[in-house]
């Protein structure tokens, strides 16, 4: 069932709604994409390519929480493990 406001103002923000959810998604697309090629070029072991994905996801993530599509916190965290994981992944390539 469609959405029918009974106030101008309520027929405004479902409008704004509807547009500020497709870029949420957009977004947060984004974001996961790079979070993954981040997550596939740490397991290749390739000091460079994974430092390069990883600084790419980051600024996803940076980009999606000062846009508001994601908190700002959960950001910090998901650069945080995967920092964690390219430090872990680059030092068992020296060992």
């Amino acid at each position: 069932m469609p959405h029918i406001p009974n106030h101008p103002s309520a027929d405004k923000r479902h409008r704004q709604n509807l547009k500020r959810r497709i870029r949420n998604r957009l977004i947060k697309s984004h974001v996961h994409s790079a979070v993954k090629s981040a997550l596939e070029a740490i397991e290749t072991a390739d000091p460079a390519k994974s430092s390069e994905a990883f600084r790419a996801a980051a600024k996803e993530l940076a980009k999606a929480a000062t846009k508001g599509a994601i908190h700002r916190s959960t950001a910090s965290r998901k650069t945080g493990r995967l920092a964690f994981r390219l430090h872990q992944a680059q030092t068992a390539a020296k060992a």
